[in-house]
């Protein structure tokens, strides 16, 4: 079957973009990889090819961002919070060209039922590496000009679609930092009945730091993740 968003024309562009997208916007175009996370893609050019899409809206309570949270069945991953995204297919095209917008867009619409024609994509943030998974993540910035309805298309994939806004991670009552079994330390952000971290959550700490919009908030405290993190 054919996607709507297989082979769709895709590029960047950030005409008419809302003004208080602007810093993010700025903050793309200067962010260096090292800025982001000190996991790097391989420089034999190693690691399976994947992107997601950070997608940027307008909700009652001013600007948020959509997440998803996986199933908790999934073998690596499970019930952690997460952009929509996944693997580059083959007929996304170039991974280092538009493959990496248009599997961010497929993939988007395939978990959360996204309509791929209200999404503006206005900048991409440099690649990234998750060595638990070997995925090397391209982040794809969006913004949802013209909302649809979203919500769970596949229950084995994925548990619930949910915003967040950016006043709630801003909130320094609501961040904090988790210590994983094996030592490492990241960013957390308890939202929406929800533990964001790892990965998505690196992700969201810089864009707000780099954005200009972090508050001050207590790196001493501490959420433990469990064995099974």
């Amino acid at each position: 079957m054919t996607r709507a968003s297989d082979m769709r024309e895709v590029a960047l562009d950030r005409a008419g973009l809302p003004a208080w997208l602007e810093p993010v916007a700025r903050a793309v175009d200067t962010v260096r990889p090292s800025e982001l996370s000190r996991f790097l893609p391989p420089k034999d050019g190693g690691g399976r090819q994947s992107a997601v899409l950070v997608l940027f809206g307008e909700g009652e309570r001013g600007p948020e961002l959509l997440l998803m949270e996986r199933a908790g069945s999934l073998r690596s991953h499970a019930g952690q919070p997460a952009f929509p995204g996944g693997a580059l297919d083959p007929e996304d095209g170039d991974p280092l060209g538009d493959g990496p917008l248009r599997a961010a867009l497929r993939e988007a619409e395939e978990e959360t039922g996204l309509d791929p024609a209200g999404v503006r994509l206005f900048g991409v943030l440099p690649k990234l590496y998750i060595p638990v998974s070997g995925f090397v993540v391209t982040p794809v910035l969006a913004w949802w000009r013209e909302p649809s309805p979203v919500g769970v298309v596949d229950p084995g994939e994925t548990a619930r679609v949910f915003t967040v806004p950016v006043a709630d991670l801003t909130d320094p009552a609501n961040r904090a930092t988790t210590v994983h079994p094996s030592g490492h330390r990241g960013p957390a952000f308890l939202v929406e009945s929800a533990l964001v971290w790892g990965f998505t959550a690196g992700i969201i700490d810089r864009l707000l730091h780099f954005a200009g919009w972090e508050r001050p908030w207590d790196r001493g405290r501490e959420v433990p993740l469990d064995w099974r993190a």
